[in-house]
């Protein structure tokens, strides 16, 4: 059996430390030290994009906030050119086409539901139309520090305290319908005289005469060409 010399004099069966006083031997190779790799980065999964603009999805919204493409058709809005109106040859009225519109306005009946305390209705207000321009018009409160100036800006006098700067979204579908679908709002978006608001995410087909109240006192009525 070899024997290997021990600094201190003793014969030791172990060639790295005496196995009588454990000092180390002369010549014996350091013990390797483990490293333990670093834990590798867990990063965040990459949002979702817009396959048609690239713009990032945010949240499970039917709608592109960007390009107005249809997550659930995959499709874009696509918006046809109106015919030219020909001059009647008969005394029978001609058709009338042009865009939808929508009225805005303070809702008294609506406001007295939400009994909000602190909140004064603003008595004499005029109501507001507006144009909707497809494929997207926006309702909220325009503000420069988010970044949102939305179409139907709730923040004008009188200013709707209930509205969130992004609160709604209007989109003119390949049917030719609008729909209505709340971006995540924190006071809901209502649907004519429904007990329950839209969730978020959630999209509504409306028609002529439909209303979408949002806020404290707001009501926006729908208007077919």
């Amino acid at each position: 059996m070899s024997t290997f010399p021990c600094p201190k004099g003793h014969a030791s069966g172990e060639p790295d430390f005496c196995d009588t006083c454990g000092t180390r031997i002369e010549g014996a190779a350091p013990a390797a030290v483990l490293v333990q790799a670093p834990a590798a980065a867990v990063s965040a999964p990459p949002k979702e994009k817009c396959p048609n603009c690239g713009y990032p999805r945010s949240g499970p919204f039917r709608f592109c906030e960007d390009c107005g493409f249809d997550h659930n058709t995959g499709k874009v809005p696509q918006i046809d050119t109106p015919a030219p109106v020909v001059a009647p040859t008969s005394p029978a009225a001609p058709a009338v086409t042009g865009p939808w519109t929508a009225t805005v306005v303070p809702d008294q009946e609506y406001f007295a539901l939400n009994d909000i305390e602190g909140v004064t209705f603003p008595a004499g207000t005029l109501p507001q139309t507006v144009t909707l321009v497809p494929p997207q018009v926006r309702i909220g409160r325009k503000s420069s520090s988010k970044g949102t100036d939305p179409e139907i800006d709730l923040a004008a006098e009188p200013s709707d305290p209930g509205v969130s700067h992004s609160h709604a979204l209007l989109t003119l579908s390949i049917d030719g319908a609008w729909l209505v679908s709340d971006v995540g709002s924190s006071n809901g978006t209502w649907i004519n005289d429904e007990d329950q608001p839209l969730g978020a995410g959630q999209s509504r087909s409306l028609k002529d005469g439909d209303q979408v109240h949002v806020g404290a006192w707001t009501t926006i009525t729908l208007h077919a060409p």
